[in-house]
């Protein structure tokens, strides 16, 4: 049962599939990182100041009554709370990490459509008497000398 485990595990699919999740977790923190850090702070800025990551609605007061200053306060009082701030930068990751799988999928499509090109038209023929290859253009063969149909031009 372990061998078969083991054959299971190493085919090439299994495999493809594992390094791409653990791709897209670190690639997950980085863009959690690049919202909350970077894109979310100049926002923020702009808009008055305001820091999305204490952005709240209290539905019950915790142990100790408010007016909470940070969610970290309202969560360590116990209170119950929606964090729609933390949902919109959520949805920011998400959405940078939509459109890059889109960038992504997009870019392989691409090259699946170069690589099934038609062919080229061909450049020889057969001979129909003694089967040798010979240009596509040519009206006798040069091998048989026999004069070949509907090879005019």
């Amino acid at each position: 049962m372990l061998k078969e485990f083991k054959e299971f595990a190493m085919r090439g699919n299994v495999v493809d599939m594992a390094v791409g999740i653990i791709i897209g977790a670190a690639f997950g923190t980085i863009v959690k990182s690049l919202v909350s850090d970077v894109i979310m702070p100049p926002i923020g800025l702009l808009l008055g100041d305001i820091d999305f990551s204490n952005l709240f609605i209290i539905l019950k007061e915790g142990a100790t009554a408010g007016p909470y200053p940070s969610l970290a306060d309202a969560q360590k009082a116990g209170a119950v709370t929606i964090n729609y701030g933390l949902f919109v930068n959520t949805i920011i990751s998400f959405l940078i990490v939509a459109f890059t799988v889109f960038l992504l999928v997009r870019s392989i499509n691409k090259l699946k459509h170069q690589e099934e090109a038609p062919p080229p038209a061909p450049a020889t023929k057969e001979c129909s008497y003694c089967f040798s290859t010979i240009p596509i253009k040519a009206t006798r063969c040069p091998n048989c000398t026999s004069e070949l149909k509907g090879a005019w031009g």
